[in-house]
């Protein structure tokens, strides 16, 4: 299609089964499609649609996608396969084969280095392409995987499933970064905004829904299509998106709940992808615009200095500063250090307003003085109260005992547990029959 209204839409006749993907080149110049037929074109998008047919899979091709340079076709096939192919020389390279089911979809990375991969055997593959090995596999979604995608800053991918969840991994740590469940039904396609700063999903439940990567939440439900929205992608300068869906309708939306220029932050993102050394960082995303962005105001927390210089605690008789009044003794007593006078009280303390008020009045003492300096009672305990308190700690010291081991005995089973599971899963994979 063109924008323009008076332009006639090109029509590609060349597959003999229904269009599973397409997607253009980053030049524009050409148009892939992969096709439930088994096979892969590549259009010249021209009126006479001239295609040149890619034949290797054995099954259905579901997804194709383009190298950042254009020199290079990714496919992927319910044969359980990934194939690399040359765009110019429109040969076969190599093909992975680790996945034990379906492949639903693969991409590669913005450097065109690694290709992410996401199967019906519920994991998502991160494959190095010089090596042709895998480098990771992530195991956390409980259903197919349907779409896969790397973030534009080359740090993180992101994976959509049928168990209604959408989850992001930082590819530098292995580890899960976030995970939405907000769509009710399976999610079959997703898309990075080009900023980075967020991502749009489409789903069975007929709806659109946009994630703000930043703040970590859900930003905004898009309602529009009458069945399951089955596709979204944003455009390259991430102003535009369109969505397809089993209503027979693709839709263009106009990408306005963000007014940052984004021509910079692309600019940023290139120049990170082309330079192998460093990697790129997440927290290389510039924020959203100011006006968009909450500024808490914290209240400033005054400080308790409750010592402002060391004491010599190998005096004979070291100050002593109490926090409250004693069991046995006076509370009105005050003890007298090498320094001068020391309150029972942190009541010479800078306090705030709110601890002031919930002390109790009748245990308030006088300002210091002076004058009201005495010396400090000698405290005495009654020898029955001694014996009780001493049996007191013998308990806690055999509580703390068993404590002790019953969490040792917790994590020697919670370690178990997970060897267990995970040895159950691996069984499973291996033994489940081929769909």
């Amino acid at each position: 299609w063109n924008f323009k209204p008076q332009m006639r839409a090109y029509r590609f006749v060349g597959h003999k089964d229904a269009v599973m993907s397409v997607v253009f080149s980053p030049s524009g110049h050409l148009v892939a499609s992969a096709s439930r037929d088994k096979t892969v074109r590549l259009w010249i998008p021209s009126v006479k649609g001239e295609s040149t047919v890619f034949k290797s899979h054995t099954a259905t091709v579901r997804s194709v996608d383009f190298s950042p340079d254009g020199q290079s076709l990714l496919t992927a096939s319910d044969d359980k396969s990934i194939k690399v192919w040359t765009v110019h020389r429109q040969k076969f390279q190599f093909s992975l084969n680790q996945h034990m089911n379906w492949v639903r979809c693969a991409r590669f990375s913005p450097d065109g280095r690694m290709i992410v991969s996401g199967s019906d055997d519920k994991t998502v593959k991160l494959w190095d392409r010089n090596t042709k090995e895998c480098v990771h596999t992530f195991f956390e979604h409980g259903g197919f995987v349907n779409s896969v995608a790397f973030h534009p800053s080359g740090t993180c991918i992101a994976a959509a499933g049928t168990d209604s969840t959408v989850k992001v991994w930082d590819i530098r740590t292995n580890r899960l970064l976030q995970h939405y469940q907000v769509h009710t039904a399976a999610v079959n396609g997703l898309s990075f905004h080009a900023s980075g700063n967020y991502l749009i999903t489409a789903s069975n439940d007929s709806t659109l829904k946009i994630l703000d990567l930043l703040e970590g939440r859900l930003f905004y439900t898009l309602h529009g299509h009458q069945g399951p929205a089955t596709t979204v992608a944003f455009s390259r300068a991430g102003d535009f998106f369109a969505s397809g869906g089993s209503d027979e309708q693709v839709m263009v939306w106009k990408t306005n709940f963000d007014q940052v220029d984004y021509s910079e932050v692309l600019k940023s993102h290139k120049a990170r992808t082309d330079q192998p050394h460093p990697p790129p960082h997440i927290h290389d995303i510039p924020p959203r615009s100011p006006h968009t962005v909450r500024q808490v105001q914290r209240p400033a927390v005054p400080q308790l200095d409750a010592r402002s210089e060391p004491r010599n605690l190998e005096a004979p008789s070291p100050e002593v500063v109490d926090v409250g009044p004693a069991l046995f003794s006076n509370p009105q007593a005050t003890a007298t250090g090498q320094n001068g006078p020391v309150s029972n009280s942190l009541a010479d303390f800078s306090l705030t307003s709110a601890d002031v008020a919930m002390r109790e009045p009748e245990y308030a003492p006088p300002a210091p003085s002076a004058a009201a300096t005495q010396p400090l009672e000698k405290q005495t305990i009654p020898p029955q109260l001694a014996n009780t308190l001493e049996h007191i700690v013998g308990q806690l010291d055999v509580i703390t005992q068993t404590v002790s081991i019953l969490e040792q005995r917790l994590s020697m089973t919670e370690n178990k547990l997970r060897e267990a599971l995970d040895n159950q899963q691996k069984i499973t994979l291996q033994v489940r029959p081929t769909d």
